[in-house]
């Protein structure tokens, strides 16, 4: 038996050259085990999309990480990348042919899957798993770029190439499709729109930061032609406009979300304020647009609520319609006989 090479170990920060053959080995599908290699990348996304389906079902946080782990896709996305740098257009266009391809699988798949589950069994509110990945920030989006930007740097290194596992967890991508798979079979296309916009995010942040990682570790310096190296530059204007498209929206949810925030810890400062006193403790106070609604808990009497709703028109600065709830609580010793 012919005894297995190891690159050479690099002697600089960059790009090992010697690392070439088995990086490209690694991230392009070609040559003779194509048809194996497309099959093990088929078989593991179906696995993956079976397990991040029902584990997202389930609300399941432990199971769609094991889906993460197992799903391949982040390996075309990269490839693209990769091939981008390296100025080949066909790679490219066959790398990102097998993404979309896969992309399509793990749609199609979860809408099938979520057709065998009772409808009274999925919740867009109530599951976790589902309400974290309809509604993307920009956290996502810098989450992504950072995971983007790991995984191409861990792919180019021979010594470290075992910890892509982490990377798989940090960015999502399957678990999202199969969000939108479901969502689509719930007739929920808001849901939906989101749950992709979330992988779009991360689909394009890997294209970008792992890309900008590949050309700063000098895989691009390898000998391009000049057609070659206007693809490049071509591919990163396109990558780059379409994360400035897609942090649009996520900037959008960001300011709700933030607004949300503030408006909730002004309006608990108003209620505790209105509550002193009183014998009462707040339960929930949540603020939908002009809509508060307040549950307190206790014992005695209240001031009056048309106080409340002026106090809270003022720190909100905004007409409101105040929804109150009261629950009334007592407390009781008992009496040990002597």
């Amino acid at each position: 038996m012919a005894p297995i090479l190891q690159p050479a170990p690099a002697t600089g920060s960059g790009f090992d050259p010697d690392y070439l053959p088995v990086f490209e080995d690694k991230l392009f599908i070609e040559g003779p085990l194509v048809r194996r290699r497309l099959v093990n990348f088929f078989v593991l996304l179906v696995l993956s999309t079976v397990i991040a389906t029902y584990g997202v079902l389930a609300d399941s946080t432990a199971t769609v990480i094991g889906a993460m782990i197992v799903a391949p896709l982040m390996g075309p996305i990269m490839a693209t990348a990769a091939a981008v740098v390296m100025g080949s257009l066909p790679r490219a266009l066959r790398a990102l042919v097998l993404a979309v391809a896969g992309i399509a699988t793990v749609v199609v798949l979860s809408y099938l899957l979520a057709a065998v589950v009772p409808d009274v069994a999925i919740s867009f509110t109530g599951n976790g798993e589902i309400a974290s990945r309809i509604n993307p920030n920009l956290y996502a989006l810098l989450t992504a770029l950072g995971a983007g930007a790991a995984g191409a740097f861990i792919t180019s290194r021979a010594e470290i190439a075992d910890s892509i596992g982490g990377v798989a967890i940090a960015i999502s991508l399957v678990p999202p499709l199969c969000v939108v798979g479901i969502a689509l079979h719930e007739a929920q296309y808001g849901p939906a729109m989101g749950a992709m916009l979330l992988f779009l995010t991360n689909f394009l942040a890997i294209l970008l930061a792992g890309g900008g990682v590949f050309v700063v570790l000098g895989l691009g310096a390898l000998a391009l032609t000049p057609e070659q190296a206007r693809l490049r530059q071509r591919a990163f204007a396109i990558f780059t406009a379409g994360i400035l498209i897609v942090a649009l929206p996520l900037s959008v949810t960001s300011y709700h979300a933030i607004r949300h925030a503030i408006d909730a810890r002004r309006a608990t400062g108003v209620v505790e304020t209105w509550l002193d006193d009183s014998g009462y403790a707040v339960l929930i106070v949540n603020v939908n647009g002009q809509e508060v609604r307040v549950a307190v808990e206790g014992a005695g009497e209240l001031k009056p609520a048309q106080e409340l709703a002026d106090s809270l028109a003022d720190a909100l600065d905004r007409p409101v319609i105040v929804m109150l709830r009261t629950v009334h609580a007592e407390t009781a010793a008992s009496k040990r006989p002597e």
